[in-house]
């Protein structure tokens, strides 16, 4: 049976991605796992606090970092993935773009490959993820995580990230990727300045008429930090006032470093929205 992300939290609730990283120098400290015993702390955290879906990365894509070698990602990756698919009854989503590294950790039971490149590497990746019954989240991004933040410069934002996720949704589904196995994200902070940032998530709407399910990450993002002054250790109500209004404005799924606060969050979002729609 193909992975569904509709399934993730039911049809009428938003889903929460923990995100747990392994790279040394992803931009928040707090986030960084060095050994096994401490991911399967932080990832049975994550569940306790209500996390219906986890994703792990390697690599680290904040802008300025450089690409890793497949050696060192599976070195990284594959214990950890072999550990939480078999302890943990939640899906695990990984964070690549590499086609060799997803056949790797699919093989293991994995259940998402959130793809930063929206399978910007070539068809093989999109092969693998249908032949596995997998999903995989397209992400934008303009140019990559070294240079992405180098002058970014779109004439419309929202239109310009609009059809290219339209263009790599038509490409997964050729590939043979169920259209419920796919999910979209925008790509805050992935070559956008502070304004387009803010653009996207005031009109994420407009990506609903890809009919899929949106994953939006703001988790502590420098965007969050310019506007208020201060360090990714500071940006947690920030980071859960952006994803309420992403929420109110579309968004399904919330990427993010802390699931607790953002989980509590989102159930008084829902419970007013519904009484919102009761009234009307």
């Amino acid at each position: 049976m193909a992975f569904s992300f509709s399934q993730l939290a039911g049809s009428d609730s938003i889903s929460v991605m923990g995100i747990i990283n392994l790279s040394p120098d992803s931009f928040y400290s707090k986030s960084r796992h060095v050994s096994i015993c401490d991911v399967l702390r932080t990832a049975e955290k994550m569940v306790l606090e209500g996390a219906h879906i986890l994703d792990i990365g390697a690599e680290s894509t904040r802008p300025g970092s450089k690409a890793i070698s497949i050696s060192l990602e599976l070195e990284r990756l594959l214990p950890i993935v072999k550990k939480l698919t078999r302890e943990f009854k939640i899906p695990i989503s990984v964070d690549t773009y590499k086609a060799d590294i997803a056949s790797a950790v699919l093989n293991e039971g994995t259940s998402v490959i959130n793809d930063i490149s929206a399978l910007g590497t070539g068809n093989t990746m999109a092969n693998l993820v249908a032949q596995h019954k997998a999903g995989i989240v397209l992400m934008h991004m303009q140019g990559t995580p070294e240079i992405m933040q180098i002058k970014p410069l779109y004439k419309d934002v929202c239109v310009e990230v609009l059809d290219f996720l339209s263009k790599r949704v038509i490409l997964a589904e050729k590939a043979g990727i169920e259209s419920s196995s796919i999910a979209i994200d925008p790509g805050i902070g992935f070559g956008k300045t502070i304004t387009h940032n803010i653009e996207l998530i005031a009109k994420l709407d407009k990506l609903k008429f890809l009919d899929k399910q949106i994953l939006l990450g703001v988790s502590r993002k420098s965007f969050i930090g310019e506007r208020l002054n201060l360090e990714p250790a500071q940006r947690l109500e920030g980071s859960i006032a952006a994803g309420i209004v992403g929420i109110i404005n579309g968004a399904n799924i919330l990427r993010v470093h802390d699931v607790g606060p953002t989980v509590r969050a989102i159930q008084i979002t829902q419970e007013l929205m519904k009484a919102k729609c009761n009234n009307d």
